[in-house]
C-alpha cells in the first residue's frame, strides 16, 4: 500500500494506513478530512508519516482519511455531512451497504469494517478526529465518550469547548466514545490557515506519545509541541462552555458581520449577525 497521503486531487489519496507495534499494544486512531473542505489534518498526516519510525512503534496506529471525495472536489460534503451519520440507524444502514446514493455513506461504508475491526482486537483505543473552521480562531477540542477523554483533550494544551456534544448528534466521536474508548475533535483552526497544520501536527504527535504508541525519544520534543498549541490557543482558558446556541431552521440565511473570529468577547445587545429573507433579521448578544 502507498505510503501517500494527501489532500490534493492531482496527486494519490489512500484511504487507510495501518502501522504495527507489538501485539497487545494500544491503538491510536488519527482520522482527517472528515469534511472535504478541511484538508489541514491530512497534510499533517503526511508530515508525521514522514517522520515516524516505524520500527519503533509500541503500538498499533491507524490513519484514515474520510470523504475522499469532498477533498478532491474541496467541499464540506457531496450529499451528506459524513460526520453526521453515526447514528445507530445509519451505522446500521452502512453495515448493510446501503447507501442510498449518498457519496458520504459510501465513504462510511468503507470505513466502518476498518474502525470496528481495529476496535475488536484492540485492548484501549483512542480518536483523535482532525477538523478545522470556516472562520479564523484559535485551537480548541471537544470530547466524547469517558472522562479519560477530558484527560485527554487537556493534554492537547487547546482549550476545551463544553455542551457542544450535546448539540450536535450523530458524529464520529460520539459513536468511536460510546464504545467506551477515548474520543476527541481537534478543532486547529481556520480551514486554509497554514497553523492549522501546525497544531494538527502537534496533538497527533501527542496523541501518539500520550498513547504510549511512541517512545518520547522517537518523537519531537513534547514541551514544543504543546507550545505550538498553547501559542495559537490566545491565552483562552483551559475550559470554554457553550451557554446559547441561536438556531437556523433549514435553507435559512445566515450572515456574521464581518470582523469576528471565534471566542471573540461580545457584549449584551451587540449586533453579531443577520438571517432571515435579505438577511432582514437582527440577531444580537443575549448576554455579555
Amino acid at each position: 500500500m502507498s505510503h501517500t497521503l494527501s489532500y490534493r486531487p492531482h496527486l494519490p489519496l489512500e484511504r487507510v494506513m495501518l502501522l504495527d507495534g507489538p501485539q497487545g499494544g494500544p491503538l491510536c486512531v488519527l482520522t482527517a478530512g472528515v469534511h472535504g473542505n478541511e484538508p489541514g489534518g491530512v497534510a499533517a498526516l503526511r508530515r508525521v508519516l514522514a517522520r515516524l519510525d516505524r520500527s519503533r512503534l509500541q503500538g498499533r496506529v491507524a490513519l484514515l482519511v474520510g470523504n475522499m471525495a469532498g477533498l478532491a472536489r474541496d467541499v464540506r460534503f457531496v450529499n451528506d455531512d459524513l460526520n453526521r451519520l453515526w447514528r445507530p440507524a445509519d451505522v446500521e444502514l452502512a453495515r448493510r451497504g446501503d447507501t442510498r446514493g449518498s457519496s458520504e455513506r459510501r465513504e462510511q461504508a468503507q470505513l466502518l469494517p476498518i474502525l470496528e475491526h481495529e476496535l475488536e482486537q484492540a485492548r484501549e483505543a483512542t480518536l483523535l478526529d482532525l477538523h478545522s473552521t470556516s472562520g479564523v480562531g484559535p485551537p480548541f477540542t471537544v470530547v466524547a465518550g469517558p472522562h479519560s477523554s477530558t484527560q485527554f483533550a487537556h493534554a492537547l494544551k487547546a482549550p476545551l469547548l463544553t455542551g457542544l456534544e450535546g448539540l450536535i448528534s450523530g458524529t464520529l466521536i460520539e459513536w468511536f466514545g460510546a464504545r467506551g474508548q477515548r474520543a476527541v475533535v481537534l478543532e486547529g483552526g481556520q480551514n486554509q490557515a497554514p497553523s492549522t497544520i501546525d497544531h494538527h501536527e502537534a496533538a497527533a504527535w501527542i496523541a501518539l506519545l500520550d498513547t504510549g504508541c511512541v517512545p518520547v525519544d522517537a518523537a519531537p520534543d513534547r514541551s514544543e509541541l504543546e507550545a505550538r498549541i498553547v501559542q495559537g490557543a490566545q491565552g483562552l482558558p483551559a475550559t470554554v462552555e457553550v451557554a446559547y446556541c441561536h438556531h437556523l431552521q433549514p435553507d435559512e440565511d445566515f450572515e456574521m458581520l464581518p470582523g469576528f473570529r471565534n471566542f471573540d468577547p461580545v457584549s449584551e445587545g451587540q449586533l453579531l449577525a443577520r438571517s432571515g429573507p435579505k438577511l432582514s433579521r437582527e440577531v444580537r448578544a443575549p448576554w455579555t
